[in-house]
């Protein structure tokens, strides 16, 4: 989706696996192994790429069962283009296709890094403490 006056391209896609890795990173997020990211990019739910000039400058996706869980994961945005509303576009767009296509009851989760938890508090997520606490392990 991309209007005359807006620079931006939001495309319903999931990125190939070095331009996933480049995102992450680039936008200081940990790397994944390349076997892993080729492994994990076709169960993606729903994904979204963010476009500038023809190059991908964005991403954000959605996995999980398809039913019962789902979990945001990836956004990120690079540094260059920060601090225009592509974050919250992403978001947008993500949080639209779940209320859309998941079932009512869906749980729905993400991990916010920094102050990305005020981002995402507009999309209706809220803190699980002290109920819950986020975990996670790396093998």
């Amino acid at each position: 989706m991309q209007s005359d006056n807006d620079p931006y391209e939001i495309c319903a896609a999931v990125p190939d696996v070095a331009t996933f890795r480049h995102l992450r990173t680039a936008a200081g997020m940990s790397d994944r192994p390349a076997a892993a990211v080729a492994a994990g990019l076709p169960n993606t739910w729903f994904g979204v790429t963010v476009h500038h000039d023809g190059e991908p400058v964005g991403m954000g996706r959605i996995v999980g069962d398809g039913g019962a869980v789902f979990q945001i994961a990836d956004v990120c945005v690079l540094p260059a283009h920060q601090g225009r509303g592509l974050g919250g576009r992403i978001m947008a767009r993500l949080t639209a296709e779940l209320e859309e296509r998941a079932p009512a009851g869906a749980y729905i989760s993400l991990i916010a890094d920094g102050e990305a938890h005020r981002l995402y508090a507009k999309y209706g997520f809220v803190g699980t403490a002290p109920e819950s606490v986020g975990m996670h392990r790396l093998v």
